[in-house]
């Protein structure tokens, strides 16, 4: 058969590569199209994962609006010449109505409940969409709520085991304390009017989190020019061993946020809204602290709070995320059985999936 993935964002790469991988393994034909969006060339190029890539990824409502009338332009073309049988996304905003126009069947994985304007673009059209049943909102269009997260696609431990050659790449010893810190663009559809850190904020940050060790800053845009001496510089593809090794994730992302907790790494989040899987990794398990942007002070002294509490919290925070992998679902196999699977496909309204 043949499986058509658009990518909005690198992590879109991450979600599906090893579905990627399996279908091609296992015969199918697989299309990947993307929009060139930060690292995601380099990291398709690092994974050895061909894309045909069209459009750029542009901030403010009038750019974003022009980008997706010509992505669908573009994608409507491929679709007609590669044909696909199914179709898949996460967030789905440029395919799930050309899904529907087509009639291919288009499924959409998404976790992210205030991403209105795109979800009100994608979701009507989507023969279904798959969430966690962690999502905060209810969704009026036939829908799947599966017992897992995003980031269990691909750091699940079938997939992923942690490379400590990574910490001579930035000089660490394996039991030395350090804290990454994430810092995004705010240029999503979802980000506008949205803030994250202060430049204030950021720099008292790094000074009280370097009280405990290193810090490595992980970010989209420019720094202060006081804080580029701490950028990380690695491959794309290693980032994730760097974090299975770290003491604190701390930052603007939900993403990685989410990863350090499946990876036993405990992890502040600052965000004006939240989201409903950074709410059950806090309420069930404990290991996502989650801060509004109004909070930053609260979340830096978190941040000292939990560092305080090493070496003698690791064990507690490691035991933690084998507790999340033990009670999660394999979400590649999910997304694997939604593409090759009929009778699963046309499952409707579940509640969840479970092992």
């Amino acid at each position: 058969m043949k499986v058509l993935f658009d990518l909005q964002h690198p992590a879109h790469l991450h979600f599906f590569r090893h579905v990627i991988y399996r279908l091609r393994n296992d015969g199918h034909e697989v299309l990947i199209t993307a929009r060139d969006k930060d690292i995601l060339v380099p990291l398709a190029k690092s994974y050895g994962i061909d894309i045909q890539l069209f459009g750029v990824a542009r901030k403010g409502v009038v750019n974003l609006t022009l980008e997706l009338i010509r992505r669908e332009w573009e994608l409507l073309k491929i679709i007609r010449r590669f044909k696909p049988d199914v179709m898949m996304a996460v967030a789905g905003t440029y395919i799930s109505l050309l899904g529907k126009i087509s009639r291919i069947p288009t499924y959409i994985f998404y976790d992210t409940e205030h991403a209105t304007l795109s979800n009100l673009i994608a979701y009507p059209f989507s023969t279904c969409i798959y969430v966690p049943v962690c999502y905060r909102k209810p969704i009026r269009w036939n829908h799947y709520r599966y017992n897992g997260y995003h980031e269990l696609a691909y750091l699940h431990p079938d997939y992923f085991t942690r490379d400590s050659s990574i910490l001579e790449e930035v000089g660490v010893k394996e039991d030395e304390i350090f804290t990454i810190i994430r810092l995004v663009g705010w240029g999503a559809v979802h980000d506008i009017g949205k803030s994250g850190l202060t430049t204030a904020n950021k720099i008292r940050a790094v000074e009280v989190l370097s009280k405990f060790g290193r810090v490595f800053i992980s970010s989209e845009g420019e720094l202060p020019e006081e804080l580029e001496k701490y950028r990380l510089k690695i491959d794309v593809t290693r980032i994730h061993h760097l974090m299975a090794y770290a003491a604190l994730i701390f930052g603007e992302s939900a993403t990685m946020a989410s990863e350090g907790a499946v990876l036993g790494v405990p992890s502040i989040y600052i965000d004006p809204v939240g989201r409903g899987y950074t709410d059950e990794q806090e309420r069930e398990y404990g290991i996502v602290f989650n801060f509004t942007h109004l909070q930053q002070d609260d979340a830096i002294n978190k941040a000292g709070e939990i560092l305080s509490g090493y070496p003698g919290d690791l064990k507690k925070w490691r035991e933690t995320g084998e507790r999340i992998i033990k009670e999660k679902i394999d979400v590649a196999g999910l997304i694997y059985d939604v593409a090759v699977t009929l009778p699963y496909r046309k499952k409707k309204h579940v509640k969840k999936h479970s092992k």
